[in-house]
């Protein structure tokens, strides 16, 4: 978290909370009242300041004041690189996860990772590059037919090769995923709590 938010926290400990402004796209995009925001420095300022609470309600933390964020999808969005013959996932805000400890495809095709930092969903535009890694139970690249027979329930596991680990990729439900991975998607103020 930025110093200056830090002390800002100190000196104004018990501004009400902000709900319903700030929302996070499937692509990584911030918007307030869903206009996306452009500004590289806004973007770069929310996502250093980006965090959860112990229940699970991700938010932007504005100087002394927490911003709810409504999640699209999943608390973060990743984006795949190549580097070196494998490849690099980078959230939304510029981190980078490490390791992959579970992969999943719900019942609209998209992937979700759970990463040493966190859940996220890989970016619509960055599947293609993600595929490339997708490998059978014998090692050999996943093709058309082997993912249509997985997505019917049928065939052979596949796996997401990161390297030396093979990560078995699953199917889930997307409504299932919050309570899955412990994440609030449109957090409310509680009863009688103050909001802006």
């Amino acid at each position: 978290m930025d110093e200056s938010v830090l002390k800002a926290i100190a000196k104004w400990p018990n501004v009400p909370a902000v709900y319903g402004w700030l929302s996070l796209d499937r692509r990584g995009q911030w918007q307030i009242k869903d206009d996306r925001i452009t500004n590289a420095l806004v973007t770069g300022f929310i996502g250093r300041n980006y965090s959860a609470d112990l229940q699970g309600r991700w938010f932007f933390q504005n100087g002394p004041q927490r911003v709810y964020v409504r999640l699209d999808y999943t608390p973060y969005v990743f984006f795949v690189e190549r580097a070196d013959g494998e490849f690099v996932l980078l959230t939304h805000t510029g981190v980078r996860a490490n390791q992959i400890r579970e992969a999943l495809v719900d019942e609209n095709g998209a992937v979700v990772l759970r990463t040493d930092i966190g859940v996220g969903a890989v970016c619509d535009r960055d599947l293609p590059v993600l595929a490339d890694a997708l490998v059978t139970s014998a090692g050999r690249p996943v093709d058309e037919s082997d993912m249509a027979d997985f997505l019917r329930g049928i065939g052979t596991p596949l796996f997401l090769a990161t390297g030396i680990r093979r990560v078995l990729l699953t199917t889930g439900a997307s409504s299932e995923l919050p309570k899955r991975f412990a994440y609030v998607a449109d957090p409310k103020p509680a009863p009688g709590e103050a909001d802006c």
